[in-house]
């Protein structure tokens, strides 16, 4: 979907989220990664670990909050989208790689709260 149509307060969440994790130490090496298999939000690298960030943008945790809105599906894609990224970035096979998820609450960017669920899931 082009950066025109997206949802303005997702947007947000995205840049407060990178903001976060930026203070948090992590370095940004990519914005809404985009190819066939789907979309990465960010993309992050925590010392030598490759971080494929999904930002999910909460108003409450009906339905299962944020790591419940990523079911099976999503993670399939946001994997094979992972592994696009590697392939088009040149990035070397044994790189560790994680899948975090992290949940904004409230009104980004200045007053949300951050859930980060580091290896919010995995695959071999």
């Amino acid at each position: 979907m082009p950066n025109g149509t997206r949802n303005p307060a997702g947007q947000l969440a995205e840049q407060a989220a990178a903001l976060h994790l930026s203070a948090a130490g992590l370095t940004l090496l990519e914005r809404n990664f985009r190819c066939r298999a789907g979309e990465i939000d960010l993309v992050f690298l925590d010392r030598d670990i490759l971080v494929f960030i999904e930002v999910r943008l909460r108003s409450s945790e009906r339905f299962g909050g944020a790591l419940g809105s990523v079911d099976a599906r999503k993670q399939r894609r946001l994997y094979r989208a992972a592994r696009r990224f590697v392939a088009a970035r040149g990035v070397a096979l044994q790189t560790p790689i994680r899948f975090d998820v992290i949940a904004v609450r409230g009104e980004p960017p200045h007053h949300c709260h951050f859930e980060w669920i580091r290896d919010a899931f995995q695959f071999d």
